[in-house]
């Protein structure tokens, strides 16, 4: 039950996704409204939902296929309550802060660096640019984002930065189209259609965890293998069901 629960909390929406959330409702949904309700806040509550969904769904094949042969009793021993110190609550904090920084901290770190120098390289090239290391892995890979609407380099080289932080997409965007944060919803209605961005809203939701969700089901599952297992299906079940959003819209005429 644990380790289905580690590896299905990634799918709940986060703070860090509430930017890319904010920038896509309010350039293409801001303004329109689904009978008296706004059109913003339902895919607001939509995107949670789905996140809800997927966790419960993902949950019950997980205890169903992988995790068949464990069987667990939830029994908890409840400890005696106390009034808590502030030195207990520090030492407490210590420990816990300590002990991310220096297991999830270095995982952290790690992505970070490499995002930094494929986006710098070769030297002398405009930083995220198309020209950038970044943006060629970001061309090289964004056919396999055609299918869910967002086949371009920039929502690619997006989508890259964010394994490092899901916040950083919003701060990518503003730099591979080279504008600030606040003209970006002016861009990208050029790029995307509501149909398209919903899908990519979906795939910021559900694809692989950030940096320090890696980090820390790691350090919780001590396997490294558990961790890339995590990344790899949901990056599929994203991907996937970006796509039939996408093309499910479409064929409703969306």
């Amino acid at each position: 039950d644990r380790m289905i629960g580690i590896l299905i909390s990634p799918f709940i929406s986060c703070s860090a996704r509430l930017p890319v959330y904010a920038l896509f409702a309010a350039a293409f949904f801001g303004n329109k409204k689904v009978g008296i309700l706004p059109a913003s806040g339902l895919v607001f509550f939509s995107l949670y939902l789905l996140g809800i969904l997927v966790a419960i769904v993902v949950g019950k094949v997980l205890s169903k296929a992988v995790f068949k042969q464990e069987k667990s009793y939830f029994v908890m021993e409840l400890p005696p309550y106390r009034i808590p110190t502030l030195k207990s609550l520090f030492i407490h904090m210590w420990e816990k802060t300590e002990s991310f920084v220096k297991k999830a901290g270095t995982v952290i770190l790690a992505i970070v660096v490499i995002m930094w120098i494929l986006s710098i390289f070769p030297v002398g090239v405009t930083p995220g640019s198309y020209a950038s290391l970044l943006g060629r892995v970001g061309a090289f890979i964004a056919p396999l984002f055609a299918p869910a609407g967002f086949g371009n380099w920039e929502s690619a080289v997006a989508l890259i930065v964010g394994i490092g932080a899901k916040e950083a997409i919003v701060a990518t965007f503003g730099l591979v189209y080279g504008t600030g944060e606040e003209m970006l919803t002016n861009v990208l209605v050029q790029y995307f259609t509501p149909l398209s961005a919903y899908a990519f809203m979906i795939m910021t939701l559900l694809y692989s965890p950030c940096a320090a969700t890696f980090g820390i089901i790691k350090k919780e599952t001590n396997s490294l293998k558990w961790a890339l297992f995590s990344v790899a299906y949901s990056f599929a079940i994203g991907w996937s069901l970006a796509v039939l959003v996408y093309q499910v819209g479409r064929l409703f005429g969306l």
